[in-house]
């Protein structure tokens, strides 16, 4: 049997995409998520729909103080962790009450990068394993639109890149995901442009043959590498007039 993979976040649309993308290929499947019995017909699902070993895990990401104990509780160290979470409530809102703005960055930033750091250590210790970090395009560049959750990715993204360098020499794997627009429950109502907007399902193959690649940073919709490289180049006095 293949090595299980652990989705943290498994309630999203992406986080369900992937555990059923690699269940597909036998994969025993750990779900996690804070409500943990979202998760119990996801469980059914899998094992009915491949044969594949599920368990479900509770995870609050949030409470970082839990997460050495949520990895020991584990039924076996997975192979393969993919941090799935994310939070992206109104800009506007988070502009008038701090409290929310405070649980987009940790949620985005500071949880995520805590519950991959214990898992880096067990990883590096054992000589092997892949760590998976969904962040954003939104991160590469500040924009008044949304600069509380993409200073966040930001701070992600840049975590990433360091233990990838850290871990580089240890036989564990680093990815860095970009997906850009995903049609999802966090996006819905937003007018999002189909030729930049990828499905759950597209993602979920990406980190996949990502996986398998070795990959180290990928853009899901390779066009948003080259869109990203013209919005750092414009100059600053420029940007700020510019609606984005």
């Amino acid at each position: 049997m293949k090595a299980p993979v652990l989705i943290l976040g498994a309630t999203s649309d992406i986080g369900r995409a992937i555990a059923h993308c690699f269940a597909a290929q036998g994969h025993p499947i750990q779900l996690a998520a804070r409500q943990v019995n979202r998760l119990e017909s996801d469980k059914a699902d899998l094992e009915i729909r491949y044969g594949v070993p599920v368990s479900v895990h509770e995870f609050d990401v949030l409470a970082v103080e839990t997460h050495a104990d949520f990895v020991q509780q584990l039924p076996e160290l997975p192979a393969i962790v993919v941090c799935v979470v994310g939070f992206m409530p109104a800009q506007k809102a988070c502009e008038q009450d701090f409290s929310l703005a405070l649980e987009v960055m940790r949620t985005n930033y500071e949880g995520a990068a805590l519950i991959l750091s214990v898992f880096a250590n067990l990883f590096e210790k054992r000589g092997w394993g892949t760590l998976v970090g969904i962040s954003s395009v939104a991160g590469e560049r500040g924009r008044a639109s949304n600069y509380f959750y993409g200073s966040a990715k930001a701070g992600f993204t840049a975590f990433l890149s360091g233990l990838r360098q850290r871990l580089a020499k240890s036989g564990v794997q680093v990815l860095t995901v970009l997906p850009g627009y995903v049609n999802t429950r966090m996006t819905e109502g937003m007018n999002l442009p189909p030729l930049l907007t990828a499905q759950p399902k597209e993602v979920a193959k990406a980190i996949f043959a990502a996986v398998a690649q070795k990959k180290d940073v990928i853009y899901v919709r390779p066009s948003w590498r080259w869109i990203m490289v013209i919005i750092r180049c414009i100059p600053e006095p420029l940007f700020k007039r510019l609606a984005l």
